[in-house]
């Protein structure tokens, strides 16, 4: 089945929110091809599918840093007048039933192959990461190790030079009184 919509484009209109992988009300409302105002009529028709984890609206602070972030047009440039309501992968899934259109089960399902898919590379990161740490880690132990061993090994040499050294230097050859 082809992609309606860009995989590259859901990728860039994923955000992290309180901890959540979340997309903005307009940029769902664009994917699915409705207007933003009528995305959130049905929502709140049907508001008793969307619990907070599924969707909630952000506050002025968390809307203040998108704006700085993102592309995200201002008030003041003819944008949004409220704050604007977010979903998380179970909201869009919830999304596609209420909408009930062809184009909005499309758009939900490479919506959530592309959450999925981040999952996977998050988790992937995270193993990668602990391997670092462990390699960083056996690293750390070698060069103490290591400085452990040279430091012997200049101790021992001293030791050496010490027990090496004369106590008088004896001339050789002749030695001539003027």
């Amino acid at each position: 089945m082809p992609n309606i919509v860009p995989i590259e484009l859901i990728e860039n209109k994923i955000y992290v929110i309180r901890g959540h992988k979340i997309m903005l009300d307009n940029d769902l409302a664009n994917l699915y091809d409705v207007e933003t105002f009528r995305l959130n009529e049905a929502v709140k028709r049907n508001i008793e599918r969307f619990p907070e984890d599924f969707m909630f609206q952000l506050t002025d602070d968390e809307w203040k840093v998108l704006i700085s972030q993102f592309a995200i047009s201002k008030k003041s440039r003819g944008g949004r007048r409220f704050l604007p309501y977010v979903f998380t992968e179970y909201g869009v899934l919830m999304l596609s039933n209420v909408l009930n259109s062809k184009k909005a089960i499309a758009v939900s399902i490479q919506i959530v192959r592309v959450f999925t898919k981040l999952k996977e590379i998050a988790l992937t990161n995270k193993e990668l990461s602990q391997r670092l740490d462990e390699l960083e880690n056996k690293f750390i132990n070698y060069a103490k190790e290591t400085r452990t061993d040279v430091n012997d090994i200049f101790r021992q040499l001293n030791q050496l030079l010490e027990i090496t050294k004369p106590t008088k230097v004896q001339q050789i050859g002749f030695k001539v009184d003027k």
